[in-house]
């Protein structure tokens, strides 16, 4: 796929990575709609790409909520007149063990954190990608669905929500990848690792240091190097229903 000219929504994209991924695919020349359910962040964003040059569609969105999905997709469409791409980056957290004992004192991981974490880093991946399918094979044109999974696919100690969550969005890419190649439709996941965005750089320096200790090449990954394998993922045409890791060797 050529980035230039493309037609792509970027899913919570009003801060973070997903931020990197809009202005560096706008920037490209991608026509880029993105949504996140913060609307100040998405009129920031927007004037930002504004005084940068770029002009950078946006619309505040539910990606947990089907018919919120559905008027986004729907909206977009009929602004770009098409779509060729979804970066499925909309995403939370809600960390803890399983059950935590303190003293006497057994806790649970309450269910709702381990809803919030499923609603919004599966089901939303879902909702969107079936919705992008959907206009992509009614227009007949093919296209890419890019989810940004995790390292902790492979299990991590705190995040049996988080885990379960994106162990299922390399479920679900594999799967799409074999259900819709027939259509022109390819289906890739990418795994970041640690990265240094701003919540990560505002971690104390001891911390940082500790959590970059364990990875080999000994630092985060920088939010353009992960954002450098969405487009990879989504210019070769020929990657289908893989995983990219970009996680500096921390898992193998």
């Amino acid at each position: 796929m050529k980035i230039a000219g493309a037609r792509i929504i970027v899913t919570g994209g009003a801060r973070g990575l997903g931020r990197t991924f809009a202005f560096d695919l706008a920037g490209a020349g991608a026509r880029v709609g993105v949504c996140d359910i913060d609307e100040g962040a998405l009129d920031d964003l927007r004037a930002d790409a504004e005084d940068g040059g770029l002009r950078v569609w946006t619309m505040p969105a539910d990606v947990g909520d089907e018919a919120s999905v559905e008027r986004l997709f729907a909206a977009f469409v009929a602004e770009a007149g098409g779509i060729d791409a979804v970066v499925n980056n909309a995403g939370l957290n809600r960390d803890g063990l399983l059950v935590r004992k303190t003293g006497d004192e057994v806790r649970k991981l309450p269910l709702a954190h381990w809803q919030a974490v499923i609603d919004v880093d599966l089901t939303g991946v879902f909702l969107c990608a079936r919705e992008a399918a959907f206009h992509m094979v009614s227009q007949g044109t093919g296209g890419a669905i890019v989810s940004i999974s995790s390292l902790s696919w492979k299990g991590n100690v705190g995040q049996t929500n988080y885990s379960a969550a994106k162990a299922g969005v390399v479920a679900m890419t594999r799967t799409w990848a074999m259900e819709l190649a027939r259509y022109g439709i390819r289906a890739v996941a990418v795994a970041p690792g640690l990265t240094a965005t701003d919540m990560a750089r505002s971690m104390p320096e001891e911390a940082r240091e500790r959590v970059t200790s364990a990875i080999p090449l000994r630092r985060m990954a920088e939010p353009a190097e992960v954002s450098h394998a969405v487009r990879f993922a989504l210019e070769n045409d020929y990657v289908n229903g893989r995983v990219i890791p970009v996680d500096g060797a921390l898992r193998l």
